[in-house]
């Protein structure tokens, strides 16, 4: 993924945050949240005796549910 951004500067021109268009945030916020899907199936799997996982919508509550969380 190619990643458009834009720096902000201070008065010594240092960056001190960047900007990025509406598209390549959404990219990346879907990007994060796959990741944290995926280790929330994880970390559930690991946490229990038996081979039972999570399809995706169990996945999903349960990201929810860690996200409300924080």
């Amino acid at each position: 993924m190619q990643i458009k951004r834009q720096y902000i500067v201070d008065e010594s021109n240092r960056r001190v945050a960047v900007q990025l268009d509406m598209e390549t945030f959404a990219k990346i916020e879907e990007a994060l949240e796959d990741v944290g899907l995926i280790r929330a199936m994880e970390e559930v799997h690991f946490n229990q005796d038996d081979d039972e996982t999570l399809d995706l919508e169990q996945a999903q509550l349960f990201y929810r549910s860690q996200v409300a969380r924080q």
